[in-house]
């Protein structure tokens, strides 16, 4: 007796993916939720899993990487001959026939994830505040003096491991913290991406079913790691985290300067030298500069590896880039514990955060990321 194609979508879905406690896979998908059109792309390939990605204005890309070490469940058979698959997806140039892509409403499954209020991931900052912005006007942080800065680290509390995620109820353990557990389910192009919520093993349970679309190709930004002309890993995102969070949102630009820490110190010591006489130029080794109508404000990050954790600059570097775009990032450094960020020589900037996940096998943690690259301004780039 052969099986009819909804009975074997029933039987054989496309994906089947599980998570308990659902805080970090929403923290991963609020990270990037600034336009609600968002591609989702499942992989076959070992390691990966689920990768969304939105645009804004053909110049801001964001991707999440969510691995499949992430669920409790996870099952990915691709539907390559799939009825539903448009003539143009299979004869797109960069098909992968070991992947499939759908579009959704980013906003409508976050909130489907929050529908029992307990899909929010709380973040704990310690060590002291970094320095505060700046006017041009003002005193250097030389004169100033410099002020250190410990990193935050965000904390698992979700002690629950092991077995295998057959039903909503193997997820509950003991304790009186409430969590929202989720069983994800896709047939297929063409059928809605199912989630299966509940509360508690006891408690009430909800479906939600969320309308996909046919993907509409993103924009590429490919990021030439040979030409990287800038690189810093913060050790600690509070300091970049806390600067952006205090800017005006009035500005209209937000400008990267830096310098070789060659150039930096030979600047230093020519001031030093001057100090009875003519002062020479303090050339920072990175400073953030935000400007627009009502002025600028600045501010300067010492060559400390309390703040800085890798620093790489081969040129003097100066660009800037729309601050409503940079803005973005606010959300994804909320749960960040490192930030990377990279130039390249034609201006592209890459900005990457490293947000710590609970492995749902074996203990620990594991990391994902989310990933910015934003276009810099025309006739912005030194």
């Amino acid at each position: 007796m052969f099986l009819s194609q909804s009975q074997r979508q029933e039987r054989n879905p496309v994906l089947t993916a599980s998570v308990r406690d659902v805080r970090f896979f929403a923290s991963l998908l609020k990270g990037i939720n600034f336009s609600n059109r968002a591609s989702v792309t499942l992989s076959a390939d070992t390691g990966m899993g689920m990768i969304i990605a939105v645009e804004e204005a053909h110049c801001v890309l964001a991707t999440s990487y969510i691995y499949r070490d992430h669920f409790d469940e996870w099952s990915y058979t691709p539907d390559r001959f799939h009825p539903a698959i448009s003539q143009r997806t299979q004869q797109a140039p960069d098909h992968d026939p070991g992947s499939t892509t759908f579009e959704i409403p980013l906003t409508t499954l976050i909130e489907c994830l929050g529908i029992f209020g307990t899909a929010n991931m709380s973040t704990h900052s310690s060590g002291p505040k970094p320095k505060k912005w700046r006017r041009e006007e003002d005193a250097s942080d030389d004169d100033r003096g410099n002020t250190k800065g410990k990193g935050r680290d965000v904390q698992s509390n979700d002690p629950q491991q092991g077995n295998s995620a057959r039903g909503l109820e193997h997820f509950f353990g003991a304790g009186n913290e409430k969590r929202t557990s989720m069983r994800l389910l896709y047939a297929g192009p063409g059928y809605p991406l199912t989630l299966l919520l509940a509360e508690d093993s006891s408690g009430p349970t909800t479906t939600c079913e969320i309308t996909t679309f046919d993907p509409e190709p993103n924009i590429e930004l490919p990021f030439d790691g040979d030409q990287t002309v800038l690189k810093i890993i913060f050790k600690s995102s509070l300091w970049l985290r806390d600067a952006l969070s205090e800017l005006d949102p009035s500005c209209d630009k937000i400008t990267f300067i830096s310098n070789p820490a060659a150039e930096v110190a030979k600047s230093t010591g020519q001031r030093r030298e001057g100090a009875g006489g003519t002062v020479g130029t303090l050339k920072p080794l990175f400073r953030i500069k935000a400007s627009g109508d009502f002025g600028s404000t600045e501010m300067d990050y010492p060559n400390d590896r309390e703040v800085l954790e890798s620093f790489e600059c081969s040129r003097p570097v100066s660009v800037s880039y729309r601050f409503a775009h940079i803005a973005h990032t606010i959300r994804a450094l909320q749960s960040s514990t490192k930030t990377s960020l990279r130039i390249e020589a034609e201006g592209l900037l890459s900005l990457q955060f490293l947000v710590p996940v609970p492995k749902a096998r074996g203990g620990g943690t594991s990391d994902s990321f989310i990933e910015f690259r934003c276009m810099a301004l025309d006739d912005e780039v030194a």
